[in-house]
Order: structure tokens, then sequence, then C-alpha cells
């Protein structure tokens, strides 16, 4: 299993995730440019993609999908609601375009969506198994509700909403609706209850967190590993050996190659 984190933020979201010989791509949030760049760096081609599952419908997970699915042909999954808010749709090559509602497979990846809590038409998380190895994708999710906790346990490699810091979003520059809509139940996951459901969680074997969707403007990178780190210190655990920590970056690429 490789994850692949290529860009995370509110600029734009890119997961490459490959199990075996299958090659996944949550969310196209970043140009097509930016992800065929990406993806070469790691020897893939756009065209090898076997899929794009697409979170949800606003732009910093979508605005690269228009040209890459018509310049490659690559087949995409989303749910029913979210194609209808999708507005590059009528230009996709009808054949590209899938719907899903439960779990389905993609060249023997098992996949599992969860519906999460966000401000969109049908928001989703992924949880992905291959033989004995799971993936658990979570951003965009303004509370961990009991349907996004269970999807989380036991996987090997989590990528979770970590958005920003409570005390820098209420003294940072946004408006007060903006910063209410970050706060809210379909907002944005801080870092304090990052760490509180990650604290919680099972663990059959060392989990890999990726600490996603950072904010510019009310995060730091090291803030939110520490805040994170204090919650799962507090409960018990063993950082660096029971849960190993990866910080994501919106302009460079975060990667873990496990066997």
């Amino acid at each position: 299993m490789q994850v692949h984190v290529l860009a995370s933020g509110s600029t734009g979201n890119a997961v490459l995730l490959k199990f075996g010989p299958t090659r996944l791509l949550v969310d196209a949030g970043i140009s097509a440019r930016r992800i065929e760049r990406g993806l070469a760096e790691l020897g893939i081609r756009a065209a090898d993609l076997d899929g794009i599952l697409i979170t949800h419908e606003h732009r910093d997970h979508i605005n690269g999908l228009d040209v890459l699915v018509r310049r490659h042909q690559i087949p995409v999954y989303a749910r029913e609601k979210t194609w209808e808010y999708i507005p590059c749709l009528h230009r996709l090559p009808l054949h590209c375009c899938n719907s899903f509602q439960g779990a389905f497979e993609i060249k023997g990846v098992w996949i599992e969506p969860f519906s999460t809590s966000h401000d969109a038409a049908d928001p989703v998380g992924f949880a992905f198994s291959y033989g004995k190895k799971r993936c658990v994708l979570a951003t965009d999710l303004g509370v961990v509700t009991p349907e996004v906790e269970n999807a989380l346990h036991n996987a090997q490699v989590v990528i979770l909403e970590s958005n920003h810091d409570l005390e820098m979003l209420h003294r940072g520059p946004y408006p007060p609706y903006l910063k209410q809509r970050i706060r809210s139940n379909k907002g944005h996951l801080s870092n304090h209850d990052a760490g509180k459901v990650l604290s919680r969680l099972k663990r059959s074997e060392t989990m890999h967190v990726f600490l996603a969707h950072l904010s510019q403007q009310n995060n730091d990178p090291l803030l939110a590993k520490k805040t994170v780190s204090y919650f799962l210190s507090k409960a018990g655990c063993q950082i660096g050996d029971e849960v190993v920590l990866h910080l994501t970056f919106p302009d460079q690429t975060a990667s873990l190659v496990s066997k």
C-alpha cells in the first residue's frame, strides 16, 4: 500500500492511493497539470489511474476534474446528489461518470463510503480495504459522527482533517460568519477534535495518521501535530510507536509506502 497526499488544504486536495497494481485518486482539487506532474514524480501516468473518487463537490476537491477526465478518459465515482452539483458534469464523457451509494469494488480494492457532516450536497469519506490493509480518508467534516469513528477503527493509515486551531481561528482575520461556518457541525474539524477522536480509536498495529486540510490562516503544522500529540499522549499512546503522525501540505507531496 502506498499513500501520496499530492496536495491538502483550502487551495486544493488530491490523494493518490496505490493498492498492489490498482491506482486510485481521491479528489482532483488542484489543476490537471499539477496532478499530472505529481503523479509523474511518482512514476505514474494519469492515464493509468483506475478511478477518481470524489468526496464532495466543493471547488477545492474538483478543480482539475474536468480537464483530467476529458484528457485521459478516467472513470469517476461520486454520489448521485454530488453529481447534480458538479458544474463540469455536462462536459465529461458519459462513460466515465459512475454513481455509488453503498460499498463497491474497483480492481480488487473494496471501498466503503461513509457520510460526513459538511455543508455539501452528500459528502462522504472512504474506507479502503485490500487484503489485510485498511486506509481511511475523512476530511471536510464539522463533527465526528459515530459512523465516521467506526470507519476509522483499526486502520493502518488514516487521513484525517486537522483544519484549525481554535484560538487562531478566534483571533484570526476571517469575518464572523465564516468563523461560525468553520466551527459549526457542518464546517471543519479542529486540531482539538482530531486529537480527541484519534485518542479513542482501536488499533491492531501501528497507525500512520496524515493530518490533513490544515488551514494556512488558522493553523500551523507544528501546532496541529503538538495538539494532536497531547491528546494521544494523555490517553497513554506512544507517539512514533503506536501512532505515527505525518503532516500534509498545500504545495508538496507527503508520502508513505507500506509493505
